[in-house]
């Protein structure tokens, strides 16, 4: 379904309906495993949107400012690597934050925003419109983690994908590398990959980071639950379970899961599921990278790195790849 959002003329909305997809299927089959699992991508509903964005203003959680401070500081390099007129394409674009730090350096020929939640891809999507009405925004509603469709509205010309925070860490690392390989197949010869990649660091900066005093990454993760009672007959109680989140420093991970507080039994459209005290969902893996280890992924991937860019702690890395 293609619309235009009122607010802005040069913005358009492609729905490829992602929540079709397997929502129910994919928990069911998740919370029947010998060990529970639901996929991260589940979070992002609306208010799971919502609650992202406020996790990425707590100061704990060091990859925003980092990262945001990176774009100001290095914009007129980046722009001069990827040049002016090149096609944009964020996928889990969010709120479109941090693309607006690089876009009058850039002058993109056509953005390309990419979320899961509809509502509020296209709420991102007509606000940046606003901001910028220059802008020529092509937004798709879909799940980047399974297909990368551009819109047919998108013009021609060369194309670079932009990947700002820390998704590619959400993928354990064969489909890490398949993902950048579908991103070098969709940019082709010539293109690039714009992409921040969080870095190992110390166990408590990284364990502190996913549980903010203010319990923001906290009610995201529970906020799981919640879209499961609201969309699947759940019968989660909130109160019984509780988020944990730890650093697995031999997988180079951070590990968020929801822990049963006591023995129980829950339904979720029609079926029963047992929980022991202490047993848990696991819900999302946020995988660090050394430097040299993520290039050594791109470059299996089809990818050339660039160029890097650090802050002076070293806390968080910015590349720009090519094929």
């Amino acid at each position: 379904m293609n619309a235009i959002c009122p607010q802005a003329t040069k913005v358009s909305f492609h729905d490829y309906q992602p929540e079709l997809d397997n929502f129910r299927q994919t928990v069911l089959n998740g919370l029947a495993h010998e060990y529970k699992q639901i996929p991260p991508k589940f979070f992002y509903d609306e208010r799971g949107s919502q609650l992202f964005e406020a996790i990425l203003e707590q100061l704990e959680y060091y990859v925003p400012h980092v990262e945001k401070q990176l774009y100001r500081d290095y914009a007129v390099e980046i722009a001069a690597l990827i040049g002016k007129d090149a096609v944009l394409i964020e996928p889990g674009s969010g709120s479109c934050e941090k693309i607006q730090l690089l876009l009058d350096a850039l002058s993109p020929a056509a953005y390309v925003p990419m979320d899961i939640s509809g509502d509020f891809l296209r709420q991102s999507a007509a606000s940046l419109g606003d901001a910028f009405p220059w802008l020529h925004i092509h937004a798709a509603c879909l799940d980047f983690t399974r297909a990368l469709h551009l819109p047919h509205t998108v013009p021609q010309g060369r194309r670079v994908v932009f990947i700002p925070g820390s998704s590619l860490g959400n993928f354990d690392l064969p489909d890490a590398q398949q993902f950048l390989s579908h991103i070098a197949q969709l940019v082709g010869k010539g293109g690039g990959l714009l992409i921040g990649v969080d870095r190992k660091k110390d166990k408590a900066v990284l364990e502190t980071a996913y549980n903010d005093p203010a319990g923001m990454t906290a009610a995201f993760n529970l906020n799981l639950l919640v879209r499961i009672n609201n969309e699947l007959q759940g019968t989660f109680d909130l109160d019984q379970f509780a988020h944990y989140a730890h650093y697995n420093e031999a997988m180079g991970r951070i590990e968020m899961h929801l822990t049963s507080l006591k023995n129980q039994s829950v339904q979720v459209a029609g079926k029963t599921f047992q929980f022991a005290q202490g047993e848990r969902i696991h819900t999302e893996n946020s995988y660090k990278y050394h430097p040299q280890e993520f290039v050594t992924l791109a470059t299996a991937a089809g990818f050339t790195c660039e160029q890097h860019w650090t802050d002076a702690a070293n806390l968080f890395g910015i590349y720009y790849c090519t094929v």
